[in-house]
């Protein structure tokens, strides 16, 4: 892996930013014989945590109860985070090593306060450490929207139409 030249060392303004808006992440590890493994996380935008210059962190949800990455990271704790943005057509690539941690109910309110409306009981902490990332041209991300930004943009739609509906029933009311 690079650790000097192009790719990033620390996490920078710009990747904490881009870090709040995602919805979904895919997390590589790799067990002791180098069998690859890459799991789906998800929840509400920003449920990965920016802990300092070089640590995220995110509750885990319970899930399909395989724990196949925990089990991957007590063997090897070499991890890979995947984050894709389809609408702004944008890919980071971030590389570093990953643990778990459990019994921890005070860390785990912490990363879920800002989750309060998002239904699902986490169950331990992914605690992630940031070797390097980079951040992928965008050709060939096809560019898709999600059903929040579309009736977001159609709510906007609506309201400047209505907006506009009222304005011409002023115009034709003033015209007679």
């Amino acid at each position: 892996m690079e650790t000097s030249g192009g790719w990033q060392t620390e996490i920078t303004e710009d990747l904490k930013e881009f870090l709040t808006t995602q919805r979904s992440i895919f997390l590589g590890t790799s067990n002791a014989n180098g069998q690859p493994y890459i799991q789906h996380r998800g929840g509400p935008p920003g449920f990965v945590k920016v802990i300092d210059r070089n640590m995220l962190a995110f509750a885990d949800y319970k899930g399909n109860r395989q724990f196949i990455s925990q089990g991957n990271l007590t063997d090897n704790p070499k991890a890979f985070i995947f984050l894709i943005d389809y609408l702004n057509r944008v890919r980071i690539k971030i590389w570093g090593h990953a643990k778990i941690v459990e019994n921890e109910p005070e860390f785990i309110a912490e990363l879920m306060c800002s989750q309060n409306e998002y239904k699902a009981r986490a169950e331990q902490v992914m605690i992630f450490y940031v070797d390097a990332w980079d951040r992928n041209c965008p050709q060939h991300i096809p560019q898709r929207i999600d059903r929040e930004d579309v009736e977001e943009l159609l709510q906007q739609r609506d309201l400047r139409i209505a907006e506009l509906e009222e304005q011409v029933s002023l115009l034709k009311a003033r015209s007679k």
